[in-house]
């Protein structure tokens, strides 16, 4: 129904902000409230979620966020409750990295996500989510904190990590990533 909103941000709550925009405030739930200012002039990209008891605003800074917002909604058993703290805590390509590498410890790290859960959003999104083209493929968060943590430099990380098979477990890829560096 609606698309975005640009106002200025009026007020912000631990879980929502007010946006007012001609002359009204709309209370938008986000991933990181904290993370607007009040007086600055914001464009929040929407999904309005229509229930038999109560209607909600859900507000994104990007529509790639959103996006994947949708897709997790998607996911049987996952709702807007538990998706939007999944944006607040993970960046996106980490999710979608965890999600096509089926990596269940990650998606456990969620508040209220479980090992069923997480095995649900595996099942239904992995493959989708790169191949629909809503985004680029994932950087590896995980190899390249693992790569920091080794005393790399981020540019010679930056090098590596691109050519280095998303398919092999962790280990393997660190492996693959020090022989690349090591050239």
């Amino acid at each position: 129904m609606y698309s975005y909103i640009k106002g200025l941000v009026a007020d912000i709550e631990s879980g929502y902000i007010v946006v007012e925009t001609g002359g009204i405030g709309y209370s938008i739930y986000t991933a990181n409230p904290y993370s607007f200012e009040i007086g600055k002039e914001v464009k929040i990209y929407l999904y309005h979620q229509v229930r038999e008891d109560e209607q909600s605003l859900y507000g994104f800074v990007s529509k790639e966020e959103k996006d994947l917002f949708l897709k997790l909604i998607n996911v049987k058993g996952l709702g807007c409750k538990m998706a939007l703290p999944m944006l607040a805590t993970g960046s996106i390509s980490g999710i979608i990295d965890a999600i096509e590498r089926e990596n269940i410890l990650y998606l456990k790290k969620f508040p209220k996500i479980g090992d069923k859960v997480a095995r649900q959003i595996i099942l239904d999104l992995k493959g989708k989510l790169v191949s629909s083209g809503m985004v680029e493929a994932p950087v590896n968060d995980e190899l390249v904190e693992a790569l920091k943590a080794l005393g790399y430099k981020p540019v010679d990380i930056k090098k590596v990590v691109s050519k280095v098979s998303k398919e092999n477990k962790i280990e393997d890829q660190i492996k693959e990533a020090l022989k690349l560096l090591l050239k």
